[in-house]
């Protein structure tokens, strides 16, 4: 169950609709939309936090920090402030088991 977005959307809404999944889940996004957009206006925190067991959304958002790490199932990793959503796309928040 998709909940309520981290982030809400206020303009350009008029884009076109793309999903893409994340972790399993079906999740929508827009045409342009960054990989994080997508994922915070979509409901989904980036992962848990280190220091306490609030959910993280990313550091810098602008891609200096290395804080915001997502790894395609085929294993490579991406920076969800700087990569754009594709259409079906399939996302992992933690490392695939062949990972280094």
């Amino acid at each position: 169950m998709i909940t309520a977005g981290r982030i809400v959307r206020l303009a350009e809404r008029d884009r076109a609709q793309l999903h893409f999944f994340l972790d399993g889940e079906k999740r929508p996004a827009l045409a342009g939309d960054t990989l994080l957009t997508a994922m915070l206006g979509s409901g989904h925190a980036l992962r848990s936090s280190e220091f306490g067991p609030e959910p993280r959304a990313g550091f810098c958002l602008m891609g200096a920090c290395q804080d915001c790490w997502v790894w395609q199932d085929e294993g490579p990793r991406l920076r969800a402030c700087s990569a754009f959503v594709i259409e079906g796309m399939k996302l992992r928040t933690t490392p695939p088991e062949n990972w280094p």
